[in-house]
């Protein structure tokens, strides 16, 4: 048996990045043999081992055919008589079809090295097209790697998919999984304009037809992917976010965060110039003062208005988190009196701190 370091190590170690796990490819072994070499098998459809070891997953070289739709429609075949070349040519790009051998020599059958020294996602073969996730799957790589460009023929294969509306068999989970991973990339803007480029808005990102996803240019964020998405939604209404979200089975802080921005952002953009309370009416929106909600939350709808004062407004959001029911102990107030008081008091501390 041969074993084969392949996939995004291999491209990640010739684009001189860091890569997190390792892929194996092993030619020319059966299932028996690999648990005999204590290999723990953990793949239903087609043969995936952990190595006894580093608990690394080394999957046989494997076959794939198309037999009907969404991702669970292939038949597989693993077998001692599959080559590596077989094995990656079912992959998705090129630069994502190399492979490593024991002795370190570069395996590269269908240009993959090519590609990454000319910046290109390219797909592999026309079998590409089996899978409508490898849409999306091309447009979060264009993501995470800046300065690619999606090679035209593949682009026309986009286009098709598309206009054969393949991307209808997907789930919503895989869906989301793409977009999760893209907005965590380094340039997230590029997984929207490649849906743009091959006009796949349909039915998946519908609202971003008319109202193009917003990402600012130079974004200085904490690196939660809550926040971006709520900074994705910028541009929609709260309605729309719910839409967005129901269709494609959004965690809810996800939802939560990206309504709370949609809905308050022009108060908290200029709060200063707003009445205090309205101040206070959008920070008891995003949740500032609320006992079950994690204090994080409102932090992060205030970061998505990045470069308008925000130190001030976290202070103003501070001092009004000060005032407690405890306060108004022994005035005899309770019920609404009690809540339009505690109010009062934290549209004084806003008031305080719009005037520093």
């Amino acid at each position: 048996m041969e074993v084969y370091l392949v996939g995004g190590a291999v491209r990640d170690e010739l684009l001189g990045r860091a890569h997190g796990e390792r892929d194996w490819v092993v030619v020319g072994s059966s299932p028996e043999e690999m648990q005999a070499l204590g290999y723990r098998q953990v793949g239903r459809d087609f043969p995936v081992f952990l190595h006894p070891d580093t608990r690394e997953e080394y999957a046989l070289a494997r076959t794939e055919r198309k037999t009907g739709p969404g991702h669970t429609g292939f038949v597989c075949h693993a077998g001692p008589e599959v080559t590596l070349e077989e094995d990656l040519l079912r992959r998705d790009l090129t630069v994502n079809a190399m492979a490593r051998d024991a002795a370190g020599n570069l395996v590269d059958p269908y240009g993959g090295a090519r590609d990454l020294a000319a910046r290109v996602l390219r797909h592999v073969s026309e079998a590409f097209t089996e899978d409508p996730l490898r849409l999306f799957r091309v447009a979060r790589f264009a993501a995470q790697l800046p300065g690619f460009t999606v090679a035209p023929e593949t682009l026309a294969l986009l286009r098709a998919m598309v206009a054969q509306r393949q991307l209808h068999e997907l789930s919503a989970e895989r869906v989301w999984a793409e977009l999760d991973k893209a907005l965590a990339c380094a340039a997230p803007a590029r997984f929207f304009e490649v849906l743009a480029e091959a006009d796949a808005w349909d039915p998946w990102f519908a609202e971003f037809r008319a109202v193009a996803p917003y990402w600012p240019e130079a974004p200085s964020l904490p690196a939660d992917a809550a926040l971006g998405f709520a900074v994705l939604c910028w541009s929609l209404t709260p309605e729309a976010v719910a839409t967005l979200c129901q269709r494609l089975r959004a965690p809810k802080r996800q939802q939560r965060l990206a309504e709370a921005v949609t809905r308050h952002k022009a108060t908290l953009l200029d709060w200063r110039k707003q009445p205090a309370h309205a101040v206070l009416a959008a920070l008891t929106g995003i949740g500032g003062f609320a006992a079950d909600r994690d204090p994080e939350d409102a932090l992060c709808v205030i970061e998505c208005c990045s470069g308008r004062s925000l130190d001030d407004l976290r202070g103003a959001l501070a001092a009004a988190s000060t005032v407690r029911a405890a306060d108004f102990a022994g005035l005899g107030l309770e019920g609404p009196a009690l809540g339009a008081a505690i109010r009062a008091a934290r549209e004084r501390r806003i008031g305080s701190e719009q005037s520093l």
